[in-house]
Order: structure tokens, then C-alpha cells, then sequence
């Protein structure tokens, strides 16, 4: 089992805490962007640049994830084509995606785009909170703890 991150979006804060539970459990940690992602040095630790493009980090995800794997994204439909892959996906808030709950989440999407679409300022997501990263970290211990066993 390893652990894939959409990296284009993700705060550095949570990549952090990744970085230290890689080395900490020796679990892969693949950072995947169109662009070039700095990660520290270490044996658990790789950068995946990928060509620049529409969903092309997305789709390079859902091709390398295998059932059991784990996915840090807060991109809706791919989390969705993830947990169809028998995988796991967390948000960089905690969230922790599941089929009961992914088209509730996909369809809230479709409606906010077409808001958006329309003209209605919907206003981005809220600034990051403390007890954000501690709600994400607890969701990535708990997944680390499946993949010891």
C-alpha cells in the first residue's frame, strides 16, 4: 500500500505531516503534480511531475492506484474514480471520502459549478484551521494503523 497525493493543490502544512509519516512507518509517499514538487530526501518520498494539462495528474493517479492504496485529494471526481478503484481517499481537511457519501459530494459539486456558471460568486473554501490538520492527521493515522496490520 502506498499513498498518492494530488499535489498541485495541496498545502504545504499537510504535505508536512505526510513527509514525517512516511519516514515515521516507512510508507511510499508519491507526490503527483504537472509541475515540479520539491520533496525531502528519503527512501519513502518521490516527486511525479507529470505534462501540463487538463486532469493530467488526475488521471495519472487513477492509473497507479491499486485497492488499498490511499489517495489525499480534495478533488471530488477523482476521489470518486478512486474509491471505484477499491482505494481510500482523505481531503487535506480530514474528510474522509466514501462510496455512501461521494455522490452526494459529486452532485453538491455539479450544482456549485453551475452557480458558478451563472454568475453567482459561491466564494472559495474557508482559510485553513489548525483543527483542520489535526482532523487530517487523525484521518491518516487511522488509515496508517489499516495499512500496519
Amino acid at each position: 500500500m502506498q499513498i498518492w497525493v494530488d499535489a498541485d493543490a495541496c498545502p504545504n502544512v499537510i504535505k508536512e505531516v505526510l513527509f514525517r509519516a512516511a519516514d515515521r512507518v516507512n510508507v511510499m509517499v508519491t507526490l503527483v503534480a504537472n509541475q515540479y514538487i520539491k520533496a525531502p530526501p528519503s527512501p519513502y518520498i518521490r516527486s511525479l511531475q507529470v505534462p501540463a494539462g487538463f486532469d493530467v495528474a488526475d488521471n495519472e493517479i487513477v492509473r497507479r492506484v491499486e485497492p488499498g492504496d490511499l489517495v489525499i485529494t480534495a478533488d471530488i471526481p477523482l476521489a470518486a474514480e478512486v474509491l471505484e478503484k477499491g482505494g481510500d481517499a482523505i481531503n487535506p481537511r480530514g474528510e474522509r471520502y466514501s462510496p455512501a457519501t461521494i455522490r452526494e459530494r459529486l452532485t453538491m459539486r455539479d450544482f456549485m459549478d453551475t452557480m458558478r456558471s451563472s454568475g453567482v460568486q459561491t466564494g472559495g473554501p474557508n482559510t485553513m484551521t489548525q483543527r483542520d490538520r489535526q482532523q487530517f492527521a487523525n484521518e491518516l493515522d487511522k488509515w496508517l494503523l489499516k495499512f500496519k496490520k
